[in-house]
């Protein structure tokens, strides 16, 4: 098992719902975990903030979300199954956000900064948060791939909106014109 980049096939396909929270589901958590903190061993400037099941060719409605995006050494995870959008508010804010299944590129999306989720825990708790700023973000981003949706369908076509990472750790604008007819980014 290994996280998908763009194109692979499924990135863009919608998941289907997680009926039972099976031995094979539990295992399917821990390995995408895994998958994020070994991935943060070749990227020292960023940090796996969260991870969804199709990222690792799985069609199903699981994430997992650090519990601190923050502190790199918090090694944490809660898994949201079935997380769903119950309602969206506050002021519309646009920042950059990556993806682990779009190497070295960040673009900047707009989203809503606080939402309130519904999900079910890996032992089947059936929760409802409410959360804003940065989780907000990532929870909706993780949702969006749920869908088959990649952050970069939020952002097309506004040009001064991309950036690739550097070796030390910078953001450097690029302009969308080098992007946009790139289909192994589009998928």
């Amino acid at each position: 098992m290994k996280i998908l980049s763009t194109p692979a096939e499924g990135l863009r396909e919608p998941s289907r719902k997680i009926g039972e929270i099976t031995t094979e589901i539990k295992d399917l958590a821990q390995k995408m975990i895994d998958l994020s903190l070994d991935w943060e061993k070749d990227h020292p400037h960023e940090i796996s903030s969260a991870l969804a099941a199709p990222q690792v060719g799985e069609n199903v409605r699981m994430i997992i979300v650090r519990n601190s995006s923050d502190d790199k050494s918090d090694k944490t995870f809660t898994t949201l199954i079935n997380p769903k959008v119950v309602s969206e508010s506050g002021r519309l804010l646009e920042d950059w956000e990556g993806c682990l299944s779009v190497p070295d590129l960040y673009g900047k999306v707009a989203r809503r900064e606080q939402i309130k989720v519904s999900a079910v825990t890996l032992d089947g708790e059936e929760v409802r948060v409410k959360v804003s700023g940065h989780l907000a973000r990532t929870i909706l981003h993780e949702i969006d791939h749920l869908d088959g949706v990649l952050f970069l369908d939020k952002i097309k076509g506004k040009r001064k909106s991309f950036a690739r990472l550097q070796k030390n750790g910078e953001l450097m604008p690029i302009d969308y014109s080098e992007v946009e007819d790139n289909d192994d980014l589009w998928g």
